[in-house]
């Protein structure tokens, strides 16, 4: 697997976690892109949103678009996915928290 995989992978779980995490499963783009950063992904907002539109094209998530600002909510297959409940193909699994 290349770099840019394993980055798109841990991506995509970092999407999901922040979800997890998120008041009603709800987040931004926008915030998303900040708190990825943090973890070390310093991916741009059309990166973020090229995955989100990835996770939701899986089922993971749902967005609705309001003018340019997207607002991503983890579906509960993604919720499953970001607690390491069940894996998917394309998102790392998650390691334990703790």
């Amino acid at each position: 697997m290349s770099y840019a995989e394993e980055l798109r992978e841990h991506a995509r779980i970092a999407i999901l976690r922040l979800l997890d995490d998120a008041p009603r499963y709800t987040s931004n783009v926008s915030m998303m892109t900040d708190l990825l950063r943090a973890y070390g992904i310093g991916y741009t907002r059309d990166q973020v949103t090229g995955e989100v539109h990835w996770l939701r094209e899986q089922g993971l998530v749902s967005t609705e678009d309001h003018v340019g600002f997207l607002v991503v909510t983890a579906t509960v297959r993604g919720l499953e996915v970001a607690q390491g409940v069940v894996t998917y193909p394309g998102v790392q699994r998650p390691r334990p928290r703790g």
